[in-house]
């Protein structure tokens, strides 16, 4: 089987699960797809991706046909019809998977790319939502063919420089994330413990940014959003006291976890409260690329994004926490 040097071959599967699935049948799903490829990545609550690009060699077979063999195990060992779709990036493979219906399979071939995409409504690339669909519609952007055909610089004029960039990445196509086959974390959780039961507002609030700031380049690290925000304070008694809260759109960036533990924090009125500890914890994680960014027309807020990136660049290279906003250091 000819495989073109540096091409990926990848496979996006959807289950037609039961109502009330068993707990254990992703992870069952997983290690039967293992035996076609150790490349596997589940998606909860309903999918899965495979990076077969090794596998065809080994099984001789094209990634079509490795989809249909997942396909008939699924079926055979445990009675679901599996919608399937190929395609060289993730992105692609997500996306036609999306128009399958189940038992069918979507071949999207490298060369095919543009031919997918271009006629698609601009509401289906990932990472837009109804608000930021609504204004490139506006400005006569209807399709995603519509969106690479405008220039970066403008698109980013409309959506922000971090944003526009994305998106307009993805509306030629690129994608160059990776199956990662290690289980995805269902929430991630930070502690900070004050050196003595702390009295000031300001200081817990600087702990809730620091706090924050960790959680959201751990998210943005491993590719994921949080839906859903908990705060847990433990007071100078041991008593604690927990909020939650969700996040108006799943999001993994600081300044939106901020906000969120801010009003959580404030809900809590507290009156001098003696404060040994805070703890934060995302929840609800999902496949960052899975998420939509609601439009923001704040230039402020778009400044905090590229910043955010400039920063996360850096603490990649020196080592995490090298770099941090400086209202989280102490004064």
């Amino acid at each position: 089987m000819n495989t073109i040097l540096g091409q990926r071959h990848l496979i996006h599967l959807r289950f037609q699960l039961p109502e009330q699935p068993h707990p254990d049948l992703l992870t069952d799903l997983k290690q039967l797809l293992e035996q076609i490829t150790p490349k596997v990545q589940m998606l909860p609550p309903d999918s899965a991706i495979l990076d077969v690009t090794g596998a065809i060699r080994f099984w001789e077979r094209d990634a079509a046909s490795l989809a249909r063999l997942a396909q008939l195990r699924t079926a055979a060992h445990h009675g679901l019809r599996t919608a399937a779709a190929t395609a060289p990036t993730l992105m692609l493979a997500a996306m036609a998977c999306a128009l399958t219906p189940p038992g069918q399979l979507t071949t999207i071939d490298p060369t095919a790319t543009r031919s997918f995409l271009r006629p698609r409504p601009v509401r289906e690339l990932p990472g837009i939502g109804p608000r930021t669909a609504r204004l490139l519609t506006d400005y006569g952007l209807h399709t995603i063919g519509d969106l690479a055909d405008t220039p970066l610089l403008t698109v980013q004029r409309l959506l922000g420089a971090s944003t526009g960039r994305t998106l307009h990445d993805r509306a030629h196509g690129r994608d160059l994330r990776a199956v990662n086959p290690q289980p995805t974390a269902r929430s991630a959780t930070a502690e900070h413990r004050f050196p003595h039961d702390e009295l000031s507002p300001e200081r817990h609030r600087q702990a809730l940014l620091a706090l924050t700031d960790h959680l959201g380049y751990q998210l943005r690290t491993t590719r994921q959003a949080t839906a859903r925000l908990t705060i847990t304070v433990r007071y100078a008694d041991s008593s604690t006291t927990t909020r939650q809260q969700a996040l108006a759109e799943p999001s993994n960036h600081t300044t939106n976890l901020a906000r969120t533990a801010y009003d959580l924090y404030g809900k809590l009125g507290l009156q001098r409260a003696r404060v040994r500890s805070i703890t934060v914890r995302c929840e609800q994680l999902l496949d960052a690329a899975r998420a939509t960014e609601q439009l923001s027309l704040d230039p402020h807020r778009n400044n905090l994004l590229v910043a955010e990136g400039a920063i996360d660049a850096l603490n990649r290279r020196f080592g995490p926490g090298t770099v941090r906003s400086a209202a989280t250091y102490g004064g």
